[in-house]
């Protein structure tokens, strides 16, 4: 399998000179870093910052979408901890023009991590996931779409380091898009893309069975011209399991992507 991932990213990670060519397939390359990487309410490098590339393929229009991350931290110390993430998914709706309009996603994720097994205490070696979301965007006429999400996850090979992975999660989220005045003189109107979310926490790394945290998000996007864009974001996340964080966190990431 890991074999399988490996040259999985690196077919991804090439192809977008070969996508640019091809009608229908369409995509995005993004380089993100965070202050902090916060996943899933824990603390996953310290308060060291990480650097994420990806590239996000849209299957010719199918809504199968294809999607490869690799996360490592700025600071030595984490090689154990560096992730390697596959997704496939498939989107599309429900219900269109109606108030109970919905939106769909299901997928699957592979978590690898080519510096394992991990160190005791550590959240690494491999992990796999299977999730479903749901979102609402016509059901409130202000434009706060509600949304839904349900994580199952295990760890890829059983008596692994990773078997207290194994549990359920439940993601509970609000989005709203805020239109203000352009914060640029060549931009008439800019869009802050709020959010956020409320996590039920049921069994995930061996922790109590409960609500665990919140996330309240503000991000934005600047429109850099030939189809890059730049998208600085703010975070803030409330705690309330001493098992996923023992403290409220707050960190900020910039991200450049560019669209083919």
């Amino acid at each position: 399998m890991k074999k399988v991932i490996l040259l999985t990213a690196v077919i991804l990670l090439s192809a977008t000179t070969f996508a640019q060519a091809q009608d229908g397939l369409t995509g995005t390359v993004d380089v993100t870093y965070l202050s902090q990487y916060i996943w899933r309410g824990f603390e996953m490098y310290g308060n060291q910052s990480a650097i994420q590339p990806s590239i996000d393929l849209d299957l010719y229009g199918t809504g199968l979408g294809l999607n490869v991350l690799w996360s490592r931290a700025n600071s030595s110390g984490y090689e154990s901890e560096e992730e390697l993430r596959l997704n496939l998914s498939y989107g599309n709706s429900l219900y269109e023009y109606e108030t109970y309009a919905t939106n769909y996603k299901v997928g699957w994720t592979y978590y690898y991590f080519p510096d394992g097994p991990w160190a005791p205490g550590a959240i690494s070696s491999d992990y796999e996931e299977m999730y479903a979301t749901l979102s609402w965007p016509e059901i409130f006429p202000e434009g706060v779409v509600p949304s839904y999400t349900v994580i199952k996850m295990w760890a890829s090979k059983g008596g692994s380091p990773a078997s207290a992975v194994s549990g359920w999660l439940h993601i509970l989220g609000l989005g709203y898009d805020l239109p203000i005045e352009g914060l640029l003189p060549d931009t008439p109107e800019q869009i802050l893309h709020l959010s956020a979310a409320m996590v039920y926490n049921d069994g995930v790394f061996g922790v109590d069975r409960d609500w665990s945290h919140a996330v309240f998000g503000v991000s934005t996007d600047f429109d850099l011209g030939n189809d890059c864009t730049l998208r600085p974001g703010l975070y803030y996340q409330s705690s309330w399991e001493n098992d996923v964080n023992p403290s409220d966190e707050f960190w900020a990431s910039v991200g450049v992507s560019y669209a083919f």
